[in-house]
């Protein structure tokens, strides 16, 4: 899955434990009613966000995650989280580029035409 959107933050990693860290980023997506979406990244992933800033377009390769605990009084609850594996910036949206071919070298004028021959097309 992926969410593509705009950096909104970037926080500073956390070790969560001596073998444990993690790094949040925050994307807003450009909808008409945004979305501002929490993503992980753990472990080694942590440095991919070093060069990201806010405000810069990206995608972001997500897995969704949920886990199941059961608290001390005996209840069970349910928990999601969105992990990111990837992120990449997005090219800066601008006016569709078109090959810059004139008309006039796309196609050469006709040179072996004569008034005699009939002319067969219907149009």
């Amino acid at each position: 899955m992926e969410v593509i959107g705009k950096v909104k933050v970037v926080n500073p990693e956390q070790q969560v434990s001596a073998s444990f860290k993690k790094r949040e980023l925050v994307v807003t997506t450009d909808e008409q009613y945004p979305q501002h979406i929490l993503i992980e990244f753990t472990q080694d992933k942590c440095d991919l966000l070093s060069s990201y800033k806010q405000g810069e377009a990206v995608k972001v390769s997500i897995n969704l995650r949920g886990r199941e605990w059961v608290n001390p009084q005996g209840e069970t609850r349910y928990f999601n989280s969105i992990q990111g594996w990837r992120i990449e910036r997005m090219a800066p949206e601008g006016p569709a580029q078109t090959p810059s071919v004139p008309a006039a070298e796309a196609f050469a004028p006709a040179t072996n035409v004569s008034e005699d021959e009939p002319d067969d097309l219907p149009f």
